[in-house]
């Protein structure tokens, strides 16, 4: 495997991937010089630095994984990595202590007045009155956004002695509680806050989530630190409401436009301003590396990874018990689209049993990779699978129920087409030994092989004799077979496990002959296979 590091990260970041793939450190790389060698590379590790465009993806023709040192994914075209299945996965974490201390360290600069001070004494000033500030102790501070840095934030406001309101949409109001604060509305927080810190991702819905009409609503005299992301504040407003005294002061680490040396924003005397700095401590620095050196790793040997941005996570617990019908259900999917092509309208998937306890989308998008594999000349995986059901107007449903007959779970997919809907089934016994137990009506254990010769045919002696003497004629040796039917003397499905595949000619034969209404040959390929027969 080879990794490309384009941003610098941590020397124990580095270490980590070295002990399993080739890694190249090349950063400070023009767009252009990127593009042209990202075609060798299997997984990319990128810091803020780095613009992962539409442009560079579509040459990145090897890529799989993409990593990001920090938490904000803004400088990454995720939508794009989705389509081709890209894996993009961050560090959210890693950077939490650093991103809200220095929250903590701008209110309190801000509060007072730290940074005119220091510059005013350095000048051969001595103006005491001029720098009276304003204890903490007392005030309301209220926080947009309470996840993980958020949340830190509140901690160590609550220890300063400050009355903490938040407005977050996405958190319920008892875990706000647990924090020792209020959830309110963000117009109340607004109105009611002395400091106001913004602790939200940049999305399309927070873009400017502050602007013109929020700071109306703003207390007379109102602090704003934003360690977050430049574009939740409307700068132009936040300037105006700055001069007006509308708001008393602003402390910014992040910008819209990053460098930002030409902000208006950095000239007032009222707003202290430092370099995107929230994540830059040494131990932030570290922990990043080595939690995204990990999951590149990870994500590389096919392991569950903690922070995927692009698809549903999975808990380690949960991969453990879902891994063998990660293999079962990419195993149906590639099974069931040979067997039975053509334009699928919809795909309803049912969890039965004990695996219905589990998350199951990774499963369901497992599924449809496998599917779509057979059909789409595209590179299809468990990331892009639901962009391309999507894309093709495909209904996709999931449904569980703790009651599953005759095994301890089943997943069973119901696949309409134009022309109507067909049925597979499989589970999985000890050992990881995946079995197709269903296909349409018939109740058949088929032990997925690498080649297999499927048969629909009228129940009637020498069937399996004639089948056998034309493989045998084009040198074809059956290894395994499994039959099913629904009546003595109706319609039967076969299914022989053969070493080789079957050639055309094979086929024909076989299908000109008066008892055969279908037949279909199928290779799987070696990863969806848990065994094969000897």
């Amino acid at each position: 495997m080879k990794i490309l590091v384009s941003d610098p990260i941590a020397e124990a970041g580095l270490a980590l991937l070295r002990k399993h793939a080739v890694v190249d450190i090349k950063t400070d790389l023009s767009p252009q010089e990127l593009q042209e060698i990202i075609a060798a590379y299997d997984a990319l590790i990128v810091r803020s630095e780095t613009k992962v465009t539409r442009e560079l993806l579509a040459a990145a023709v090897k890529l799989r994984v993409i990593g990001r040192a920090g938490a904000g994914v803004d400088n990454i075209n995720v939508e794009a990595a989705t389509e081709r299945g890209v894996l993009v996965l961050n560090a959210p974490a890693g950077n939490t202590i650093s991103a809200a201390e220095h929250t903590i360290a701008m209110m309190l600069a801000l509060a007072r007045h730290i940074p005119a001070a220091d510059s005013s004494l350095k000048a051969g000033e001595w103006q005491r009155s001029r720098f009276t500030g304003m204890e903490l102790y007392g005030k309301t501070l209220g926080v947009i956004g309470a996840g993980r840095i958020g949340g830190e934030v509140v901690r160590r406001a609550a220890a300063l002695g400050m009355n903490i309101v938040v407005y977050d949409p996405y958190l319920a109001p008892e875990k706000v509680e647990k924090l020792g604060a209020a959830a309110v509305t963000l117009p109340r927080l607004l109105a009611e806050a002395d400091f106001i810190t913004l602790h939200a991702p940049a999305t399309a819905a927070t873009r400017h989530l502050l602007g013109r009409k929020e700071f109306a609503l703003s207390k007379k005299g109102a602090r704003l630190i934003n360690c977050a992301r430049g574009e939740l504040v409307d700068e132009k407003a936040l300037h105006d409401a700055l001069v007006s005294g509308q708001l008393g002061g602003a402390a910014l680490d992040v910008f819209t436009t990053e460098p930002a040396h030409c902000s208006p924003l950095c000239s007032l005397p009222n707003v202290i301003v430092t370099p995107h700095l929230g994540a830059s401590t040494a131990e932030a620095q570290l922990n990043v590396a080595v939690q995204v050196a990990k999951q590149v790793i990870a994500a590389l040997q096919g392991q569950p990874v903690l922070h995927a941005v692009n698809v549903a996570g999975l808990p380690a617990e949960d991969f453990a018990e879902l891994q063998p019908y990660l293999h079962l259900v990419q195993m149906l999917g590639s099974f069931y689209g040979q067997l039975f092509p053509g334009q699928v309208k919809a795909v309803a998937m049912e969890y039965s049993g004990e695996i219905a306890a589990h998350p199951v989308t990774l499963l369901t998008h497992t599924f449809l990779s496998g599917l779509f594999s057979t059909f789409l000349q595209d590179t299809v995986n468990y990331i892009n699978a639901p962009f391309m059901a999507k894309k093709r107007g495909i209904k996709i449903t999931e449904s569980k129920t703790t009651a599953a007959a005759h095994f301890p779970s089943l997943i069973t997919a119901r696949v309409s087409h134009a022309t109507g809907t067909h049925t597979i089934a499989g589970t999985v016994f000890a050992n990881n030994d995946c079995r197709i137990v269903q296909v349409n009506n018939y109740d058949i254990e088929i032990r997925p092989s690498r080649f297999m010769l499927v048969t629909n045919h009228r129940d009637v002696p020498g069937v399996v004799g004639r089948c056998g003497l034309i493989l045998t004629a084009h040198g074809i040796n059956i290894a395994g077979m499994q039959l099913g039917r629904t009546k003595s003397g109706g319609q039967a499905l076969m299914v022989l496990q053969v070493d080789s595949p079957v050639p055309r000619q094979a086929l024909e034969k076989i299908g000109e002959l008066d008892v055969i209404s279908t037949v279909k040959f199928i290779r799987l390929a070696a990863p969806f296979l848990t065994h094969d027969i000897a």
